[in-house]
């Protein structure tokens, strides 16, 4: 059993998206503006973290010049199927809208290179995939509703993604709104098939105090999703502002050799006051699963400061590498 400390990546580290391959684990986050952008992470123990390149990394393979402050590379998803890594991602130019839209890069060794984007021609942000077993792709992502029942209300689609062209086939389905009825910005999608059910992991609230986790599951990918009654099932917009870490949210699910699952996501620590200078960094929290539903950081209900990881989490039992982490 080894103790760490959260933040597991202390810093501007937001909106984790994880993966394993084998004894590996592959973590990536947002960049915003700047570049190189989308540093990637490998650990062999959920502890450790090593820096080993950046997905977007040479001039001309993704044009980011003149990009404002707050703008660029939104909410990466990395994902890994048949040997292939998988990243697909948000350009956002608030200046300019086009210019941007969600692109996909893939690579067979996830400290690159990464290819040049192909870009999705779908609108909206965070975009996310999920691999079927039957060998369909599936693409999803978060937009502003349609036809809103309240101002910022979102929606999360999805959409069936040919692997071998790139191009989006089918037709689309809606297969979210938000968990609290008025909550906002329902963002970072993420699904999931576990024991033959599908599940629907997303935030909402914004991604500021009132952020917070939510889960609905399904039989089939297309839907219909039904909520969890526990929803919101990890926030920590109950704390109040005079707390160790604010803005819980933004999660994604990996499970370890040993079979347990854990979540990375992002939160703030305040400090002098209601003031986050190190920006959203990543967190780490086990998950459980009870009555078909996961729960997060059970027996507390809140990020713990210190998480006990298990020698489990290791599938070579080897030694762990240094704890490097580097900024973007």
């Amino acid at each position: 059993m080894t103790d760490v400390s959260n933040p597991i990546l202390p810093g501007c580290y937001p909106d984790p998206t994880i993966c394993r391959v084998g004894a590996e684990y592959y973590l990536v986050t947002s960049t915003f503006e700047y570049f190189p952008g989308l540093p990637v992470f490998r650990s062999r123990d959920l502890v450790h973290w090593e820096q080993i390149g950046h997905a977007v990394d040479r001039p001309g393979q993704l044009d980011m010049q003149g990009i404002a402050s707050s703008g660029g590379l939104y909410a990466p998803t990395l994902r890994h199927h048949d040997g292939t890594f998988w990243l697909v991602c948000t350009l956002v130019d608030q200046q300019d809208s086009s210019r941007g839209g969600n692109f996909v890069l893939t690579a067979t060794d996830p400290a690159g290179p990464w290819s040049d984007p192909v870009w999705l021609g779908e609108d909206g942000i965070d975009p996310s995939l999920f691999f079927d077993d039957d060998g369909r792709v599936w693409l999803h992502g978060t937009r502003l509703a349609r036809e809103p029942e309240w101002h910022d209300q979102t929606e999360v689609w999805l959409r069936e993604l040919d692997p071998a062209t790139m191009r989006l086939a089918g037709p689309e389905h809606v297969l979210w709104r938000g968990a609290v009825l008025g909550a906002v910005w329902a963002e970072g999608p993420h699904l999931y098939r576990v024991d033959g059910t599908y599940y629907l992991l997303a935030a909402e609230g914004g991604t500021e105090f009132h952020h917070a986790i939510s889960v609905a599951r399904s039989d089939s990918v297309t839907g219909p999703y039904v909520g969890n009654r526990a929803n919101p099932v990890l926030t920590h917009r109950h704390l109040g502002r005079d707390v160790d870490v604010v803005g819980v949210g933004h999660a994604d699910l990996v499970e370890a050799p040993d079979g347990s699952w854990w979540a990375v996501l992002l939160g703030m620590r305040p400090y002098g006051g209601y003031h986050y200078n190190l920006g959203r960094e990543t967190f780490l929290v086990p998950v459980t699963w009870e009555d078909g539903w996961p729960v997060f950081a059970p027996g507390q209900g809140r990020v713990p400061m210190v998480v006990e990881v298990p020698d489990g989490v290791r599938a070579d039992g080897g030694a762990a590498g240094p704890r490097a982490v580097r900024p973007p």
